[in-house]
């Protein structure tokens, strides 16, 4: 069926008839959405909404990640005609799930940014979906948290780095992606008591009561013991993942734009999530792949298999908590 399909299918993006099923068609051609799930904008349908916010002012240093979202989207090509591995479900023809596009903004009026994206996410998790967003740069996280807060209440966040952000800045009208965490946890949005960071190498003076579980801890204790640790962390609360690729180590993930070595391997991080299953997670984001230093693609690749299994991960306990 694979092989017939594959001959006929093209621009789902578009053309899909709903929201469901494994997607054939070639993957160096036709129209890239995320999964090559269908766009939507009107997502009241849907179980689970993708969308893209191609924003990269607030880097300290190398910029690019405007171009994140639609790399991340056409490395997800290959993906969508299986599967994924490991999960023993198959959420693209289970679950309803839509690719919104890409969020609207002025690129030249930077401090209007932040709460239009909180309005963008708001008006999505409004509809009723869960919502995975591709960055950008890491501060689109603060207002991505700011809108699931006030849906959910304070949360708990996963937060895979090389970098706390927790720098101090106690100005919160400036937009900067390596201090949005310490703002996060001033305006009351998360309990850092329950909240860790994983893969850290970088130093910070003041982890304002988080939990860090650095890469040399991930890469001795192993795979298995992280994820075991991250649970008895959150305990139970509802869970914000977001993961900044430079998580991993730059020989996995060169594309972006402050590098670090010694960190996570692909299949640790592979391993990780998914003995994540479980948690109560209401949303994340992927964010910091940067093209122009990504020449293999080898980071928007790594990018597309981590907002996949967020998806994984949101979709779990809907399919555990609703099986019909």
């Amino acid at each position: 069926m694979a092989l017939e399909d594959a001959k006929t299918e093209v621009d789902r993006a578009f053309v899909a008839e709903d929201f469901r099923g494994l997607s054939f068609e070639n993957v160096f051609g036709g129209a890239t959405s995320f999964l090559r799930r269908r766009y939507a904008k009107d997502v009241t349908a849907c179980d689970l909404v993708v969308t893209g916010v191609p924003f990269d002012q607030a880097v300290t240093h190398r910029p690019g990640t405007r171009f994140g979202p639609r790399a991340i989207r056409e490395a997800s090509t290959l993906l969508p005609c299986d599967p994924p591995y490991g999960w023993g479900f198959s959420p693209l023809e289970e679950f309803a799930i839509a690719d919104a596009g890409d969020m609207a903004f002025d690129y030249a009026d930077v401090a209007s940014t932040p709460d239009l994206i909180e309005a963008h996410a708001a008006n999505l998790i409004g509809q009723g979906p869960g919502l995975v967003t591709l960055g950008g740069d890491h501060s689109i996280t603060l207002p991505l948290l700011k809108a699931h807060a006030a849906r959910h209440g304070k949360l708990s966040v996963i937060q895979f780095d090389a970098h706390s952000d927790l720098w101090p800045d106690d100005d919160m009208g400036r937009i900067d992606h390596g201090t949005f965490m310490g703002k996060a946890v001033s305006l009351g949005l998360i309990d850092p008591a329950t909240s860790v960071q994983i893969g850290i190498r970088t130093e910070c003076e003041d982890l304002r009561g988080f939990n860090q579980i650095d890469a040399r801890t991930c890469h001795e204790r192993g795979a298995d013991w992280v994820a075991a640790r991250i649970h008895e962390i959150v305990r139970g609360s509802p869970c914000y993942l977001t993961f900044d690729i430079d998580a991993l180590d730059p020989a996995f993930a060169p594309g972006t734009g402050t590098p670090v070595w010694g960190g996570l391997a692909s299949w640790q991080t592979a391993a990780i999530l998914r003995d994540l299953a479980g948690i109560a997670l209401v949303g994340g984001d992927v964010v910091e792949v940067s093209p122009p230093y990504d020449t293999t693609g080898a980071t928007a690749v790594a990018g597309a298999h981590v907002a996949s299994e967020l998806c994984c991960l949101y979709l779990w306990n809907k399919r555990r908590n609703d099986p019909a």
